[in-house]
């Protein structure tokens, strides 16, 4: 297995189609923005480091309920995409944006921040576990004391036995074309488990259609295995809750 996983290429090729895997953007900007509140709320929330920001589904939510936001991503094509999305919000005054993986966060970004996120499935893309426990580490050094911590991704532990191959995307039926997203996915038996997820987009009409492959990798992370790492780091009171596709996890640095 390769020591790296470097999913630049992936990101950077989809970055203008991200939003065609779901089936409202603009609805799920609102969403991610006020359902994320409700976590921060009772933790005296105001400043948030959004350490995989992708297209800036959580950092362009957050900043337009007022949050003070910094959006990091390793991926020029995704950050020129948030930072777009920021501008037709008329949020970028309220997002610094920083080009960065999580383990060169520290060289990026100064802390402390009250609230450390990271959702759409990033920290799967961690492939061993002292990167994991690595990224982990630099989170709790970023935060504030007393400051909160919040994970999403997909618990894999529910797909290990049967493991799927083709799920499902979003169709989308516009004006001049139609276009249809899907996964297939490829598992390898490690160790560690991982998946590679085939992302097929699908456009045209008729009888004429194209089609366009993107291949990423997964390790077929657990809940459980991440929980493990977090109270080795040190964070307190951790919860897991399931939100549609994927659990969030909480977990707080101790004051």
């Amino acid at each position: 297995m390769s020591q790296n996983n470097d999913t630049n290429v992936f990101y950077d090729a989809v970055a203008d189609d991200y939003h065609l895997w779901y089936r409202d953007w603009e609805a799920e900007l609102e969403r991610e923005g006020l359902h994320l509140r409700r976590y921060f709320r009772e933790h005296g929330v105001q400043t948030v480091l959004d350490a995989s920001c992708g297209p800036g589904t959580q950092s362009v939510a957050l900043a337009g309920l007022g949050f003070t936001v910094t959006a990091a991503d390793p991926s020029a094509g995704l950050l020129a995409r948030a930072r777009q999305l920021a501008a037709e919000n008329g949020v970028e005054e309220q997002i610094a944006f920083v080009q960065s993986d999580f383990h060169h966060l520290l060289s990026h970004v100064s802390g402390p921040f009250d609230a450390v996120i990271t959702k759409g499935n990033a920290i799967p893309h961690l492939l061993r576990d002292e990167q994991i426990e690595e990224a982990l580490l630099i989170f709790y050094e970023l935060l504030r004391p007393g400051g909160l911590l919040l994970i999403g991704m997909r618990d894999f532990e529910s797909l290990l036995d049967d493991r799927p191959r083709l799920l499902p995307g979003q169709v989308h039926d516009g004006p001049e074309e139609q276009v249809i997203t899907f996964d297939v996915w490829d598992w390898d038996d490690g160790p560690p488990v991982t998946v590679i997820y085939n992302r097929f987009i699908v456009r045209g009409g008729g009888t004429a259609y194209r089609v366009s492959k993107y291949p990423v990798k997964y390790r077929a992370l657990t809940t459980a295995e991440v929980e493990v790492v977090l109270s080795e780091v040190g964070f307190e009171y951790l919860s897991t809750q399931r939100d549609r596709w994927e659990v969030i996890m909480t977990a707080i640095k101790p004051k």
